[in-house]
């Protein structure tokens, strides 16, 4: 291959790394980092990672320019399958317990839905959690805190009480 990278294949930056995949490896590693964070990352849920990146690839090989977009399909997708098979995930630690009142849980939102730069938010409070990715620590909510929040079924990783990811739906 040519070393430059611009001859036999454009796509090839010149240290030899395909840019396809390495926003694939990257969406993986992001998700993978917030499901660490959360504790939900065994090996079935790995899986659904696993699987939505094959899925991913193929999308991306037919519209290269929507590399940048993938950590946000990604981490979509692998919500929506967790959404099928365990519950919701990850759950929002704002609203778990607003004001004293017992708040109905629910799951983040990734956005944008198709853009560069995903974020987890709370679509109830518009509150900016973290990036995809970060859900583990660095940022928080915007204009919030560093604390966690209270109560193992509201952790960053939105586990109920069986251990499950989200809870029941």
């Amino acid at each position: 291959m040519d070393e430059r990278g611009d001859e036999e294949n454009p796509r090839v930056d010149p240290r030899g790394v395909d840019p396809l995949e390495r926003a694939l490896h990257s969406a993986r590693a992001l998700v993978l980092a917030d499901l660490i964070a959360g504790d939900v990352a065994r090996a079935e849920v790995v899986s659904l990672v696993e699987e939505s990146v094959s899925h991913r690839r193929w999308w991306v090989e037919q519209w290269p320019e929507g590399a940048a977009y993938v950590a946000g399909l990604v981490a979509q997708d692998v919500q929506d399958a967790l959404m099928e098979r365990y519950g919701r995930w990850p759950l929002c630690p704002v609203c778990s317990e607003a004001e004293g009142v017992e708040a109905e849980s629910h799951a983040l939102d990734v956005e944008p839905e198709l853009g560069p730069d995903p974020h987890w938010v709370c679509g109830k409070a518009g509150v900016v959690i973290a990036a995809v990715g970060s859900l583990g620590g660095g940022r928080r909510a915007v204009g919030g805190t560093d604390t966690d929040p209270a109560g193992p079924e509201h952790g960053r990783g939105g586990r109920d009480a069986s251990g499950e990811p989200g809870g029941a739906s």
